[in-house]
């Protein structure tokens, strides 16, 4: 696992999304536990921090390419890009 971890802080940018949640978890909960000296403390919460952007970075991806079907005022439908919260009330 620890070729994992070195892996992941390298290149966070190259793993997949569940790759980096499912780390971030793992460091979560290792930091959580309390057990860690200080030193490898702070090098989980700095590869933490990698990794919780990397998540946001995918999500914001991911976001961007979903798009939403609107129903125009002549009745046909058309695809539209997603723009957040507020689009749920529309529907």
């Amino acid at each position: 696992m620890a070729k994992t971890s070195k892996t992941a802080a390298a290149k966070p940018d190259a793993l997949l999304f569940e790759t980096a949640l499912g780390r971030l978890e793992t460091i979560v909960a290792a930091m959580e536990g309390g057990d860690l000296p200080l030193e490898q403390l702070l090098a989980q919460y700095e590869e933490g921090m990698k990794l919780a952007t990397v998540c946001q970075e995918k999500l914001a991806e991911a976001e961007a390419k979903i798009q939403q079907l609107e129903k125009t005022p002549t009745g046909e439908f058309k695809l539209k890009p997603f723009t957040g919260a507020g689009d749920a009330e529309s529907v």
